[in-house]
């Protein structure tokens, strides 16, 4: 399922709020951080130098993601949410892609992003494009959290 993925616009961040709660619902909670963060997603994200995409498919979204600075050139995969009905048909695959060769553009020094090892599936995407688990140094925001995962970007 081929998808198209633009930046920000205020209209869809209804569904990057929905998109989000839901699986955060379905798999754990919400924490208090997400809650803040995915009802003032232009505030907490776009505002402090982050960014947030979507994927659309025949003008519908259904998938987003985000990526918050989190040290000098160094930023978080965040918030990436499929719609339920959709997953499995590679969107969360371009949403990656589409982080990896936007921070590549960049000239970003690396990608990290915490997630837990529950999400089997998310786990082996991120490892699929090169993300290895490295030492947390007890930095996650999330309670949830029980692995970190970073991507050294290297440039010819």
């Amino acid at each position: 399922m081929k998808v198209s993925i633009i930046p920000f616009e205020s209209k869809y961040s209804e569904h990057f709020y929905l998109l989000n709660y839901d699986w955060l619902d379905e798999y754990f909670y919400v924490e208090p951080y997400d809650e803040e963060v995915l009802k003032n997603c232009k505030e907490e994200i776009i505002d402090k130098g982050g960014y947030i995409f979507f994927a659309l498919y025949e003008n519908e979204v259904v998938g987003t993601m985000a990526l918050l600075p989190r040290d000098k050139s160094i930023y978080e995969l965040n918030k990436m949410a499929v719609k339920k009905e959709l997953r499995g048909k590679g969107i969360g695959n371009q949403l990656v892609q589409f982080t990896i060769d936007f921070c590549k553009q960049k000239k970003f020094k690396s990608i990290i992003l915490y997630s837990n090892t529950v999400l089997n599936n998310s786990i082996h995407l991120y490892k699929k494009y090169g993300f290895k688990e490295i030492k947390s140094k007890g930095d996650t925001p999330y309670k949830r959290s029980d692995i970190k995962m970073e991507m050294r970007l290297v440039y010819s």
